[in-house]
């Protein structure tokens, strides 16, 4: 395990699961199996790998129990747990402004709880950390990024985040790993709900692109989110390669 940095970690494991039906009819589906464990222990894994040893769990009132109960403590991930509960599903920047108090004005990295990759997270924590930059983005080429927050380029600059947009101006996904510095949370409180009724991340990703302090890697190895029936196969099928 790389040494421990000041940085801190978020995993967000709320919402509602929806997509997954009937599968999360009585259960978080950050708690579904991916392979040999549930598929919140990806993310979490790689956080400790990287050094982030003090991490904060978000995810809603009808699930914070079975989340507590199953990861307890984060002892036995070498780490430490914080929980938080959003109260309703709001999106992703405001379960993030929850952690305010969590991550004390120190840097942190955000990752969705139903990203499952594999490449270190360290070399793009290192890169973040040598920019001077407020904030990172990860990314990834994606055959359906309508899916997806998507990045639009002008040459190798990225410009926009566009979130979910019927006609993508690229094929390249934010993945859902996040790297940001305390100004984050300013942001999100500025932010008023999209026609989705949520508090979007990509708001807050194109604030620091206004400012000049966004920067953007490309994460390397297999890579699938876990939030539909077919995405939850295709990381089921990454995993069993590996295993």
């Amino acid at each position: 395990m790389s040494a421990p940095v000041t940085v801190r970690g978020v995993v967000l494991a709320g919402g509602s699961g929806q997509r997954l039906r009937p599968l999360t009819l009585t259960t978080n589906k950050h708690l579904l199996p991916v392979g040999s464990k549930p598929m919140i222990y990806y993310p979490i894994e790689r956080l400790v790998e990287a050094g982030i040893t003090e991490i904060a769990v978000v995810t809603g009132v009808e699930h914070i129990g079975d989340i507590v109960s199953h990861l307890r403590s984060g002892e036995r991930f070498g780490c430490a747990f914080t929980y938080f509960v959003q109260e309703e599903p709001s999106g992703i920047a405001h379960a993030l402004s929850l952690t305010r108090h969590f991550t004390a004005g120190e840097r942190f990295v955000t990752v969705l709880g139903d990203n499952i990759f594999f490449a270190p997270l360290r070399p793009q924590l290192d890169a973040w950390l040598a920019s001077g930059l407020g904030a990172r983005v990860l990314l990834k080429q994606v055959p359906d990024p309508q899916r997806f927050g998507v990045a639009r380029f002008e040459g190798e600059r990225l410009v926009e985040v566009l979130e979910k947009p019927s006609d993508p101006p690229s094929d390249y996904a934010v993945t859902g790993i996040y790297f940001y510095d305390a100004s984050a949370y300013d942001v999100a409180a500025t932010l008023t709900p999209s026609a989705r009724g949520e508090y979007e991340i990509a708001d807050v990703n194109n604030d620091y692109i206004r400012r000049g302090q966004l920067g953007y890697g490309v994460l390397e190895g297999a890579w699938s989110d876990a939030g539909t029936h077919a995405s939850l196969a295709r990381a089921q099928r990454l995993v069993a390669e590996r295993e």
